[in-house]
């Protein structure tokens, strides 16, 4: 089981309370660092997900909070470093589809204002609010950010016209936070492609298989997969920033 010497490291995690966040702070976690899990203050998984964490000896912490509400985001994320102490290393991984079944890229009709709006919100505007919250704590510590953004993002097909130009978005923002924040704080995003999780998407059958078949790998990415990832990115790479990597078992390319 891959494990990092993250002893003394303090780490934030958005949305964190399933999927590729809670596994990344449960490979955080069985590094030594301390995580403070964001999640929505209604979500019965947050709670459970801190649970887990400090009953398998890790060191953990709450941290609920609506990102899509610009003063909730900024509390969230300044009381979370204030129980932590310091903040090494943020990552900006709340999202959402805003759908449960994909609007095919011709349904122009099927994308309203409201759903705009909320991805929008919650996957581009968060990431920009936390980072603003975070930043003077990662500038002491030379920390880090790590994005999760997405292949869409780059013009793979996904759930909707308005997810992949939200994604787009984080890719730009994250080079443009790498400007802004260096050179005490690295910034980068990580992209995957489809990935085995809990998100609410209900693929078909046929999409599945078709997808598979054509990745070069064969398999949809785990969440450990991304999780790696991300840690090497925030504690690893020295000489990276602005930089987004793909993960998505070669079908990209």
């Amino acid at each position: 089981m891959l494990t990092f010497d993250l002893q003394s490291r303090c780490v934030l995690i958005t949305g964190a309370a399933s999927g590729i966040g809670l596994e990344t702070a449960k490979l955080l976690a069985r590094s030594g660092a301390t995580v403070a899990i964001n999640y929505l203050p209604d979500d019965p998984r947050g709670p459970e997900a801190v649970a887990q964490i400090i009953a398998g000896g890790g060191k953990a912490i709450a941290a609920p909070g609506d990102l899509g509400d610009p003063q909730q985001a900024d509390t969230m994320v300044k009381t979370a470093i204030a129980q932590l102490g310091r903040l090494d290393l943020l990552v900006n991984n709340a999202g959402t589809p805003g759908v449960t079944k994909p609007i095919p890229i011709g349904d122009l009709e099927g994308v309203t204002e409201e759903l705009w709006a909320l991805i929008m919100n919650t996957n581009l505007m968060s990431v920009f609010r936390c980072s603003k919250a975070a930043s003077s704590a990662l500038k002491e510590s030379g920390g880090a950010i790590v994005n999760t953004a997405s292949i869409a993002g780059f013009g793979s097909v996904s759930s909707s016209i308005s997810y992949s130009a939200s994604k787009a978005a984080v890719i730009n923002l994250t080079k443009n936070l790498a400007r802004a924040l260096a050179p005490e704080v690295r910034v980068n995003a990580v992209a995957p492609g489809a990935v085995i999780s809990s998100w609410a998407i209900e693929w078909t059958e046929d999409h599945k298989k078709s997808s598979e078949e054509t990745t070069p790998l064969k398999r949809w990415a785990t969440t450990a997969d991304i999780a790696e990832m991300i840690v090497y990115l925030g504690f690893a790479a020295p000489m990276m920033t602005g930089q987004t990597l793909i993960a998505d078992g070669g079908i990209s390319i």
